[in-house]
């Protein structure tokens, strides 16, 4: 029976499923989803030592005497937790998008479900790609100018504030470096079309400022404009490959 539902509800059965069935899916793919990120979570553990010394160096190349410190009992290892879960979630990502994909796959075509492994590929790499832009391109100008006052005054930073800014900064981008692979599946599921996000094209913009400014604590138009740029870009490159993906229209039918 466990084979019989299994099948079911793998991509490619072609069967409709029930309201219940779907739910009960939805939970399968929660538990899974779950497991691989406790799993990645258990797995950084053995790097995150090396992990935080790895996001602590911009701050301490930044220009200055830059002291990291923490100042409450928990202090340090909140943030070295912190650090695990973004790893963690690195590690899980390849079967974060599969298991997302495989669950709306029965309301695609034969031909669309074979887009799902190289999708989970390219997502997985991009997220990878982003937060490495965010690591070496984003972040030192940042601090070279949020921790460079000009004064003679020594910066003791509290680990705990700048691992959260830091992680913030590379998860928040590295969601976004999955921009274009999210258009494309709702052009896929027809519940945009290329059209109407072109039209869209100063909502994105302006929304992209907004973003790089919740992102970035810097007031500098420069830092923001390094954050900003690659999300328009990304937006523009979603409405191609969703140009791409997009099903005919079908004509109405006569009578």
């Amino acid at each position: 029976m466990a084979a019989i539902a299994s099948e079911a509800n793998s991509p490619g059965s072609g069967k409709e499923l029930t309201i219940l069935e779907h739910l009960q899916e939805l939970r399968q793919r929660l538990i899974v989803s779950a497991a691989a990120l406790v799993t990645g979570f258990g797995a950084s553990l053995f790097l995150t030592k090396k992990l935080l010394q790895w996001i602590t160096a911009p701050a301490t190349n930044a220009g200055q005497d830059v002291s990291i410190v923490f100042t409450d009992v928990l202090g340090y290892w909140g943030a070295y937790f912190r650090v695990a879960l973004l790893a963690a979630i690195a590690m899980a990502m390849p079967i974060l998008v599969y298991e997302v994909l495989a669950f709306v796959s029965p309301g695609l075509t034969k031909q669309e479900r074979r887009w799902v492994i190289p999708i989970v590929v390219g997502a997985s790499f991009a997220f990878v790609a982003r937060a490495a832009f965010a690591y070496y391109v984003e972040l030192p100008p940042a601090l070279r100018f949020l921790l460079n006052s000009g004064d003679d005054i020594r910066p003791m930073i509290n680990v705990t504030g700048y691992v959260d800014f830091v992680t913030r900064l590379m998860l928040v981008t590295g969601i976004v470096f999955e921009l274009p692979l999210f258009v494309m599946g709702l052009a896929k599921l027809r519940i945009v079309t290329s059209r109407k996000l072109l039209g869209w094209w100063r909502y994105a913009i302006v929304l992209a400022f907004v973003v790089s400014a919740i992102v970035t604590p810097s007031i500098d138009p420069i830092t923001q404009s390094v954050v900003a740029g690659p999300m328009i870009v990304l937006y523009f490159a979603g409405i191609i490959l969703a140009k791409l993906v997009e099903r005919p229209s079908r004509p109405a039918a006569n009578g």
